[in-house]
């Protein structure tokens, strides 16, 4: 049942989006312009950007692009919407399908902002296999948190100050890890010597996604 209920509510997601399309555009339009904006500061003086600056400037781009493109999971949603769904899904159901959604557009926006950065400024990267595995596991714990603090922040009005000082305790050790995976990847070190940092990321991302399934019916329903 709840298996039916996520597939037909991210159908909806996807729907409200392709309608919306000025909105994806403009996120597009933010990660392409952005790329550039670094590739004029840092390409075109030094030729070719440091390996950790590329780094810590792609993880920068993509952080903000996540607060751009899924912070807004709940905060347009609108009282009437949110009695509607009340009447028709279960609230794991709905915290699933935000997640899931957000997920897929997180690793699709952070793939197309990893294309540009590597052909505008050059990819440093030299084990592509682990960057691109640790990209997936950073855009699904980026949209489980956000997602979940999106969910709170709209119960108490859409205050973005609360969001950011909900979301900055568990974004700051996951982006921690992200970059050091990455620099990992980079670097083209032995991957047996990052495996625990790769599994503390997973257990992180796990944390959330148990406790957005198991809090949010409580929030839903205040």
């Amino acid at each position: 049942m709840i298996i039916k209920e996520v597939k037909s509510l991210i159908k909806k997601e996807i729907l409200l989006e392709w309608r919306q399309k000025f909105a994806l555009n403009g996120i597009l339009l933010y990660i392409i312009s952005t790329v550039f904006i670094c590739y004029l500061s840092f390409g075109l003086k030094q030729k070719q950007i440091n390996p950790a600056t590329w780094n810590a400037l792609f993880w920068i781009i993509m952080l903000f692009t996540a607060v751009n493109a899924v912070a807004k999971g709940f905060s347009q949603e609108r009282g009437g919407r949110f009695l509607y769904y009340y009447t028709l899904a279960s609230p794991e159901g709905i915290i699933l399908s935000k997640i899931i959604y957000n997920s897929l557009l997180m690793i699709f926006l952070t793939f197309i902002g990893y294309f540009f950065f590597s052909i505008i400024n050059q990819n440093p990267v030299a084990d592509k296999p682990l960057f691109l595995i640790n990209l997936t596991i950073g855009s699904i714990g980026f949209s489980s948190t956000l997602t979940m603090v999106s969910g709170i922040v709209s119960k108490v009005g859409n205050n973005t100050v609360l969001m950011s000082i909900l979301s900055f305790p568990i974004m700051l050790p996951m982006l921690l890890m992200l970059i050091k995976i990455s620099m990992h990847a980079i670097d083209g070190l032995e991957r047996s010597l990052i495996y625990d940092e790769l599994t503390t990321l997973v257990a992180l991302n796990a944390i959330v996604l148990a406790l957005s399934y198991l809090l949010f019916p409580f929030l839903w329903r205040s």
